[in-house]
């Protein structure tokens, strides 16, 4: 039977939602478990959220008549998209332009040099707030940074780089591009 409890939105966690850090980093093995300080926190993204852009695509093989009789998976593609709008938090600029190029501080002088230098690969955690206090945590153990829109500047509209990326098979996943893990805790999630 139909359950609306089973019905969730997904809000950031108040301290950070988006982490990321250098693959070989310790992952989180639960929804609850403390980040390894590895992990830096990349700010605010705007009001579209956080998008997991799982994707599975098959071939229909036909029978002679016409009749589809089979359907093998031809190409699985996992990744995730986020516009990060917190253009002046050098964690974000790192994880963006490569962390080589980017240099300084905000206090004394801060460089960002933009080339076709290879994206570096960053392990990433997402801290999501369902309903029904429920925390759910997606882990990302290897992901390059795969696609970048423009960046506008305007006076009625944070800047932000709006960004896609390709999440790539795990060995100590199995295989596996994501995991996920959810656990309800007691009282309310905000942290």
């Amino acid at each position: 039977m139909p359950n609306a409890k089973n019905v969730s939105t997904g809000k950031p966690k108040i301290t950070g939602a988006i982490f990321a850090a250098p693959v070989g980093t310790t992952l989180p093995t639960s929804a609850l478990s403390e980040l390894d300080s590895a992990f830096k926190e990349l700010g605010y993204t705007s009001d579209d959220g956080f998008t997991m852009n799982m994707t599975k695509e098959s071939t229909d093989i036909k029978a002679w008549g016409n009749d589809i009789v089979l359907s093998p998976q031809t190409e699985y593609s996992d990744g995730m998209s986020m516009k990060l709008i917190e253009v002046l938090n050098i964690n974000t600029l790192e994880v963006v332009y490569g962390e080589d190029n980017v240099s300084g501080d905000l206090d004394t002088g801060l460089t960002v040099r933009a080339n076709s230098k290879e994206a570096d690969n960053y392990s990433w955690v997402v801290d999501i707030i369902m309903n029904g206090n429920t925390l759910k945590r997606i882990v990302v153990p290897i992901a390059k940074l795969k696609e970048m829109s423009e960046i506008t500047y305007k006076d009625d509209e944070a800047v932000g780089f709006d960004c896609t990326f390709q999440a790539y098979p795990y060995e100590d996943y199995d295989g596996d591009t994501h995991r996920e893990f959810m656990q309800k805790t007691s009282g309310t999630v905000s942290e």
